[in-house]
């Protein structure tokens, strides 16, 4: 994690594999792992890979992950072209038909027709894997999908320059943790925001997310007129913010009560049938239209609302600590001299992921 003695770590490597004269068998099939993957102008699907046995040569069938294809070009990190890769080595390969994530092993196979069977089985694994949903297999498991399926989501399409962005991004929005919303990546990808990216958005009520790409001509005009918003970034922090933002912005307001004043009953006077309490206003403040608690004993008889205020033969809106005034409840006359009235609103907040 610190990187202490990492150099002399890596020199004693170096000795004992010159001493025991460990080294790659360069007439194997080449094999190595991607350290990158992009989607490159004027080069198309790339992968970065350091070979780990074998020897790589143009013209060569490899399968990578789900992708395949042949070696059209090996550029070493001078930007030189390579006839071939040896152990050891780390190259970029050019020829793949999509660009694989970071870790996946790249293999030289013997025929393109290989390969592609390769290639198939694992995209339908992988599509099986997403078809697969949990089963429903004990009366905790109906909850806890119950409990799911009412949570609210949020969708997003992460379009990255090169794989490993994007896988990065992703690692740092599962840190992500609510209750509450649940917030799902639809896909990621490598290269330009396409139209096909709108549609998929529209669709799954997803938003686009870019970084360090572009949107390709037309896309923005589709956006607008398929409702969906793309969002451009270029530092990560930036993004993962405003992504907490939107979901936190998706999440109901929690309605929360505050008491705004505390009233005291003194008298009571009975006008036009009607009882009003003479009350002095101890603390805060009271005001018409405001929700209204009596307690006696400490225990609540009422739970309503102020009709009408009074100071002197006046009707008024407001009254504030320290005064006294006549206060008429709403469907409530049963006072008594001593019980208290506690002045309340509610107010909502925003929720917390």
């Amino acid at each position: 994690k610190t990187g202490e003695g990492l150099d002399a770590l890596i020199e004693r490597i170096h000795l004992e594999a010159e001493i025991n004269e460990v080294s790659g068998n360069p007439k194997l099939p080449g094999r190595g792992i991607v350290v990158e993957g992009e989607l490159e102008q004027g080069k198309g699907a790339t992968a970065s890979i350091i070979l780990q046995e074998g020897t790589i040569k143009q013209g060569d069938v490899v399968i990578c992950g789900e992708f395949y294809g042949k070696v059209k070009a090996l550029i070493d990190n001078q930007d030189k072209r390579l006839k071939k890769l040896t152990p050891g080595l780390p190259a970029k390969v050019l020829g793949l038909n999509g660009v694989p994530e970071v870790g996946a092993i790249m293999a030289v196979c013997k025929n393109e027709r290989e390969a592609k069977k390769i290639a198939a089985e694992r995209l339908e694994h992988l599509r099986q894997q997403k078809l697969n949903k949990p089963k429903i297999t004990s009366f905790q498991d109906l909850i806890d999908k119950v409990q799911e399926n009412e949570k609210k989501n949020h969708k997003v399409i992460i379009k990255t320059d090169v794989r490993g962005t994007g896988e990065a991004i992703i690692t740092e929005l599962s840190q992500i943790e609510s209750e509450l919303i649940n917030l799902e990546i639809v896909q990621s990808g490598v290269g330009a925001i396409t139209e096909n990216d709108v549609e998929i958005a529209a669709s799954s009520g997803a938003e686009l997310i870019g970084f360090h790409v572009r949107t390709n001509p037309g896309v923005n005009k589709k956006a607008k007129a398929k409702g969906v918003e793309i969002k451009l970034y270029s530092i990560i922090y930036e993004l993962i913010d405003d992504i907490h933002a939107t979901m936190t912005g998706k999440l109901d307001k929690v309605r929360r009560e505050k008491v705004i004043g505390n009233a005291e009953i003194l008298e009571i006077f009975t006008h036009k049938d009607n009882k009003i309490c003479g009350c002095v206003v101890r603390k805060g403040k009271v005001k018409v239209g405001a929700h209204a608690r009596v307690t006696r004993d400490g225990e609540v008889i009422y739970n309503g609302s102020i009709e009408s205020l009074r100071r002197f033969k006046d009707n008024v809106k407001e009254v504030t600590s320290g005064l006294e005034c006549g206060i008429n409840l709403d469907n409530f006359n049963d006072f008594e001299i001593r019980d208290t009235i506690q002045i309340y609103e509610y107010e909502e907040i925003a929720g917390k992921l």
